[in-house]
C-alpha cells in the first residue's frame, strides 16, 4: 500500500487501488498457504476460491480503471480535503484512501488466513455449503458486472438506469454476490475450529463496507443526482438481497 500510495502521488490519481483491494486478497492467500504449507482440502478451497474471485475482479477493474480514468468518487473525495482542509494531495491520498484501504483489506481477508491454519482431511457440510455459496457469490458478481459493462457501452443509455438482467431484482447484484463470497469463506474457515470460526469480523465488516458505509449510500446518492429514473427504480427493486420487483 506504501508503494502504491507513492505511484497515487506520481499519477495524481488513486483510482487504481480497487484493483489492489481485489488482488491483495489474492497476495494474502497465496502468502498464507506458502507459509502454513497447505494444510488439508479446507486451506485449498480458501485460496483457490479467494483467488478465482481476486483476480476475476482485480483485472476488471483495472481495466475499467484504464479505460474510463479515474473515478469520480476519489475526484470529489479528494478534491474537497485540499479545498476545504489545506491538504495537499500526497496526504489526502495517504490519510483517505491508502492507509484506511490496508488495514480493512487484512480484517477482511481474516477468514482465508485463519481458516488456513489446522490441518484437516475433509470438508464436511459446513465447508460445502460455504463452498456453494462462494462459488454463487462470483457468478453473481461476474454476471452483473458484464451485464453492466454492456449496457454502459451503448451510448444511448448514458443517462438511464441499468434494470435488467440481475439489476432487475437487486440494485446492486455485484455488492450482492460479494457478500455471497466472503460469507461463504467464513463458513469454510469456520468449520476448521475456533481459530477459523473467529474469523466472523471478516465477513461483518465487508457486509457493513458494502451496505451501510463506503458501497450502497456513497453510490446511491450520485445516483439519484445524476440519473433521473434512479428513484422509481429504488421504489420498485430491492436494495440488496434480490427479489421481484415491487408492483409500481
Amino acid at each position: 500500500f506504501v508503494a502504491l500510495w507513492l505511484i497515487s502521488i506520481r499519477l495524481k490519481d488513486v483510482s487504481f487501488v480497487d484493483s489492489w483491494w481485489a488482488i491483495g486478497m489474492v497476495v494474502i492467500a497465496w502468502t498464507t498457504y506458502l507459509l502454513t504449507g497447505g494444510q488439508g482440502p479446507h486451506a485449498t478451497a480458501l485460496m483457490a476460491l479467494c483467488t478465482v474471485w481476486g483476480l476475476r475482479l482485480g483485472l476488471y477493474l483495472f481495466w475499467r480503471w484504464r479505460k474510463t480514468g479515474p473515478d469520480h468518487r476519489y475526484v470529489v473525495m479528494l478534491g474537497k480535503a485540499q479545498s476545504e482542509r489545506g491538504w495537499s494531495f500526497a496526504k489526502a491520498s495517504l490519510m483517505m484512501v491508502f492507509a484506511m484501504q490496508a488495514p480493512l483489506l487484512l480484517i477482511v481477508c481474516l477468514p482465508v488466513q485463519l481458516g488456513q491454519y489446522a490441518p484437516t482431511t475433509a470438508l464436511g457440510p459446513l465447508a460445502w455449503i460455504g463452498v456453494v455459496l462462494a462459488v454463487v457469490g462470483i457468478a453473481f458478481e461476474s454476471i452483473a458486472d458484464f451485464q453492466l459493462m454492456r449496457f454502459r457501452a451503448d451510448p444511448d443509455n448514458r443517462d438511464e438506469v441499468m434494470d435488467a438482467g440481475l439489476w432487475r431484482y437487486t440494485r446492486h447484484p455485484n455488492y450482492f454476490g460479494d457478500a455471497c463470497l466472503w460469507w461463504g469463506l467464513y463458513l469454510i474457515a469456520a468449520e476448521t475450529g475456533w481459530v477459523g470460526a473467529a474469523s466472523i469480523l471478516g465477513p461483518i465488516t465487508i457486509t457493513l463496507l458494502l451496505t451501510k458505509l463506503s458501497g450502497v449510500p456513497t453510490l446511491e446518492g450520485r445516483l439519484r443526482r445524476k440519473r433521473p429514473g434512479y428513484e422509481a427504480y429504488i421504489q420498485r427493486t430491492s436494495s440488496f438481497i434480490p427479489l421481484p420487483p415491487r408492483a409500481p
